[in-house]
């Protein structure tokens, strides 16, 4: 285990879904997520990187699913690169106009997913946003390269330059892990869409996964067209949560926030194929 890194046992094989937990609210969207991925029949490590912010209250449903925690910190940035990225400030120089993102999403702590690189037990992971649900099984990601992510369309084709970091593949290692710190903080860093920006600029020849891998939720009323139940393997909540309340989209997504409900209850989930579109 890489230093500043405690987890509660030790790896159960060469593979992880790995996933951040960072506040009760993400702790709550990850046993949905943990949940899923167990229901696809993977029996791959399932791993949530949490930080102090976490109680052991709400870490508790994780432990009965099976999850292996390990505990973790923010990383060490600096002063200047902590305010550069505070909420208040990243928010107003690059407003989000499509969505609102709530009030417990932290902008800083999402570079924390840089610390997947240290976990260096397995041979490679597959990190998922805890505001994700995998519908179909996606081992076969394990064996894809480093770095390898679905483009961020959910509004329309231009969207297909820029990648979307709530899902990708990659393979720990301590160098890696170290190249990027010494490129992420530096003097007058600022990067707009926080770790998504940055793995973007880090692997600027980030091999291209199909959307179905990373089916954002806003396909759903922007994109019709593009939605097919059968072939989306990971549908990931950008923007608002499915369990915020009120929802300012409760209306547009209710099947969505209905099927992450099923997920994130103890009860049945609906057979995923037979869901109806958008358009039915």
């Amino acid at each position: 285990m890489a230093d500043g890194l405690i987890a509660d046992r030790p790896a159960g094989g060469p593979h992880a879904f790995v996933t951040l937990v960072t506040n009760a609210d993400y702790a709550l969207g990850a046993k949905a997520l943990v949940r899923s991925i167990r229901l696809t029949g993977s029996t791959a490590d399932c791993v949530v990187l949490h930080t102090g912010g976490v109680a052991a209250e709400d870490l508790a449903p994780l432990v009965s699913l099976g999850a292996r925690l390990v505990k973790t910190e923010l990383l060490a940035t600096s002063d200047a690169f902590n305010e550069a990225h505070a909420r208040a400030r990243i928010h107003g120089l690059n407003p989000f106009t499509k969505g609102e993102k709530p009030p417990f999403h932290t902008p800083l702590d999402n570079f924390a997913k840089l610390r997947l690189w240290q976990l260096v037990e397995y041979d490679s992971v597959v990190f998922i946003d805890a505001d994700a649900l995998v519908l179909h099984n996606i081992d076969r990601l394990f064996g894809y390269p480093e770095f390898c992510a679905a483009p961020n369309v959910y509004e329309g084709l231009a969207d297909f330059h820029r990648m979307n970091s709530g899902v990708f593949t990659a393979r720990p290692n301590v160098t890696t892990f170290e190249s990027m710190l010494a490129a992420l903080d530096t003097p007058g860093a600022f990067w707009k869409r926080t770790d998504q920006t940055f793995l973007q600029h880090f692997f600027p020849g980030w091999h291209g996964l199909p959307v179905f891998d990373n089916m954002l939720q806003y396909v759903w009323f922007n994109m019709p067209d593009l939605w097919d139940w059968a072939s989306i393997r990971v549908l990931h909540f950008q923007y608002e949560k499915p369990w915020q309340d009120p929802h300012p989209k409760a209306a547009q997504l209710a099947p969505l926030i209905a099927l992450w409900e099923a997920f994130a209850g103890d009860g049945p989930v609906p057979e995923i194929a037979s869901l109806p579109g958008p358009l039915e």
